[in-house]
């Protein structure tokens, strides 16, 4: 049994841990052609994808649309087939596990999708805990899932630290008193998240993972830099360094 570090890493999924961004990007638009609103580009509803669905709807309407919820999953139920996590996202949830560090996953996710998210990563012996959508009162960027994560990491706000691929992930991270590490595998860029307040942003979890050991989720530097990989070797620079 490996020593419990007093550490623990809040993981959002989707655009994080798994591919999975477009696919709902997907599913939304081919609802809202369904019910003629045909004006909502597919480019808006990424910048929207990790909201809550209540969120989400509310933000591109206006209003609740919760007669367009069931469609949403509809849609998504055909894409499932095309989920994949990316690369090494279960060894970075295990080396974490193995270094003592309790991980959970805090996501926007409604539930019934969570078992094909699972079933991608493949790493529910590191895994702790798994809260989602359903479980509070507001999805992302409201600080409810990642307090409920805190909650049950049992651990203090300065030895957590949150994984995030979206400004609501580092808004929701901020108002929870956490600290938030972003990757840009959801299609969101480094100066966006940076702005938002991420404190350090990398291209990849597979990148994590190679700077691990000197990395803010065991405790590393906590300044934001650039972490990329390119054949097979890790670079970090600053952020206000040309590239």
């Amino acid at each position: 049994m490996n020593m419990y570090s007093g550490r623990a890493v809040l993981f959002d999924i989707d655009g994080t841990l798994v591919d999975t961004n477009y696919l709902h990007v997907l599913a939304w638009r081919r609802v809202f052609l369904e019910w003629g609103e045909s004006e909502v580009a597919s480019a808006r509803i990424h910048r929207m994808v990790g909201m809550g669905t209540d969120e989400l709807l509310e933000s591109l309407f206006g209003r609740p649309r919760p007669e367009l919820k069931a469609e949403r999953a509809r849609h998504f139920d055909a894409l499932k087939g095309d989920i994949r996590a990316f690369p090494r996202a279960g060894d970075l949830l295990r080396a974490l596990h193995d270094r003592g560090v309790r991980v959970v996953l805090a996501t926007s996710a409604e539930k019934s999708d969570l078992e094909a998210l699972l079933e991608a990563i493949d790493a529910d012996d590191a895994i702790d805990e798994v809260t989602s959508a359903g479980e509070v009162d507001q999805a992302k960027p409201a600080a409810d899932l990642f307090c409920v994560g805190l909650e049950a990491a049992g651990t203090a706000p300065d030895a957590t630290v949150v994984v995030g691929d979206t400004v609501w992930d580092v808004e929701a991270a901020t108002r929870a008193g956490l600290r938030c590490v972003a990757v840009t595998s959801g299609g969101i860029s480094r100066d966006e998240l940076e702005a938002a307040g991420a404190i350090a942003v990398y291209e990849n979890v597979g990148a994590i993972l190679d700077d691990l050991d000197r990395s803010p989720l065991l405790g590393g530097a906590v300044q934001s830099f650039w972490s990329s990989v390119s054949e097979g070797t890790t670079t970090v620079s600053s952020p206000s360094r040309t590239e």
